[in-house]
């Protein structure tokens, strides 16, 4: 498939013509890709993804407060941290393949780990970047309203808030200013299959507690308890 056809194909599916071809180049170029070709006429796209990730929040912010009246503000914050965390955002990436289109090194194109999702979500934030320089805030909105809040209600009924602690650590960075800590509170069974309990705190209180099988599972308990708690 040649260059010019390649992005049609990305621009049918995403629903977004460019006005500006270069943009979108220089979206989809990671900056592993010019370590190998460093003649290649764009720059990666770590100032997109910048102002992508602003963009983006904004265009969630404003959906889901319109769609949402009746909650409240930590019910949106929760709710708005779900659908733009990096492993959410990588979903979306992989519903129209942008990963076939990201121009990346041999390396990275073959790596299937955690970083892949994380180039995957960082390349939905260049994109928008680039749309939005391209054609400003509205067709941003339509486009974010089709791949990302679309699948509010879901996020809703499922409850299946992916990285828990993640989530819930950047909740209360963005209100309260603290990182919140776990601290094992009881443990009890025989050595081979003990139960730990385990308590999230924001400063000196304790939000809530989790159980399970090692502290990592019961921290993860813990925090996905916590953000019940947001609801």
């Amino acid at each position: 498939m040649s260059q010019t056809n390649k992005f049609d194909t990305l621009e049918v599916v995403i629903g977004f013509i460019f006005k500006n071809k270069d943009l979108l180049k220089e979206a989809l170029t990671h900056r592993s890709y010019l370590n190998e070709n460093p003649q290649w006429g764009y720059s990666n796209n770590e100032r997109l993804e910048f102002l992508g990730d602003a963009v983006l929040e904004l265009a969630v912010t404003e959906e889901l407060f319109q769609v949402f009246p009746g909650y409240q503000e930590g019910q949106l914050t929760l709710l708005r941290a779900a659908l733009v965390n990096y492993q959410f955002l990588s979903k979306v990436a992989d519903e129209f393949h942008l990963g076939d289109y990201l121009y990346l090194s041999r390396g990275e194109a073959k790596d299937f780990s955690r970083a892949r999702e994380v180039i995957l979500a960082n390349g939905i934030e260049s994109l928008i970047g680039a749309m939005y320089l391209d054609q400003d805030f509205p067709p941003v909105k339509k486009f974010v309203s089709r791949f990302v809040t679309s699948k509010a209600e879901e996020v809703l009924r499922t409850g299946e808030y992916k990285d828990a602690k993640s989530l819930f650590q950047e909740i209360m960075q963005e209100k309260k200013k603290i990182t919140p800590t776990y601290k094992v509170l009881d443990e009890f069974g025989p050595d081979h299959k003990k139960t730990f309990v385990v308590g999230v705190f924001v400063g000196t209180i304790k939000v809530t507690e989790g159980r399970g099988l090692s502290k990592q599972e019961a921290e993860l308990d813990a925090a996905k308890n916590a953000l019940q708690s947001l609801l």
